[in-house]
């Protein structure tokens, strides 16, 4: 049997492809993409998901403004993921919300997966306790939170006990993520999940689909999805191209 054999073989095992990062405007500041524009791009690309990871960070974006209340900043918060839905209704793409956390205490991004609206009221909580608290207090079960980008530059080493894993392939073309060891520490720690993601900011012609997850069905909802990155059950496909075994 041939490599291209394998490979076809494994794409139709697992044919769904799922963007795993993604950040739309004017949620994420950093965006430039609405919601709108993403589901269109991701449609013409052949995605049959998209996980929008936009910023839940300590004073950023729509948290920046003290003077708006908590319920206020987690509406503008929801707003981008509710908009990106209704763009999808009706077509062959489905919208999972996600977020990428970002506590006072670092630098540090985390990916969460299993997250609705009650997830992200807790965690908004725990924006100023930093990591430790979120995970042993305020993380559902039934979620996943992996650090994004570990060994891109800024980023600081967090006990592993207090992940759920890591994002090894982060194919941001303007950001060098530093993959290799972000794959090599995955192993050596032993992390049970690990994924890819575009981080997905603008269309400028080279910055969407850089990567995907492979499943063999497709998430209902985020906490299917959290379900599915828990029991492995996925390839990664970089590029367009080359598929990867996590």
């Amino acid at each position: 049997m041939t490599a291209a054999n394998v490979k076809e073989q494994l794409q139709k095992q697992y044919p769904y492809k799922i963007e795993m990062h993604a950040h739309t405007s004017p949620c994420s500041p950093c965006g430039t993409v609405t919601p709108d524009e993403l589901v269109n791009i991701y449609l013409k690309l052949g995605y049959d998901a998209v996980v929008i990871t936009n910023h839940f960070s300590y004073g950023y974006g729509v948290f920046e403004n003290s003077s708006v209340s908590k319920d206020e900043k987690l509406a503008m918060y929801m707003n981008d993921y509710e908009n990106a839905c209704r763009a999808a209704e009706k077509k062959n793409i489905k919208i999972l919300l996600g977020a990428e956390l970002r506590f006072s205490e670092n630098f540090n991004d985390y990916l969460l997966y299993g997250a609705d609206y009650e997830t992200l009221h807790i965690a908004y909580d725990y924006l100023e306790e930093g990591l430790a608290s979120y995970y042993k207090n305020g993380k559902p079960q039934n979620s996943l939170l992996l650090q994004a980008h570990p060994f891109r530059s800024g980023m600081t080493q967090v006990n592993p006990e207090l992940l759920d894993g890591i994002e090894t392939f982060n194919m941001h073309p303007g950001q060098n993520s530093a993959i290799g060891f972000a794959v090599k520490y995955a192993s050596e720690k032993a992390f049970a999940v690990t994924t890819a993601g575009t981080d997905f900011h603008d269309y400028s012609g080279h910055h969407q689909g850089l990567s995907a997850l492979r499943t063999s069905v497709i998430p209902q909802d985020s906490f299917e999805l959290a379900d599915i990155l828990r029991r492995g059950d996925y390839l990664f496909e970089i590029g367009g191209e080359a598929i990867v075994l996590p």
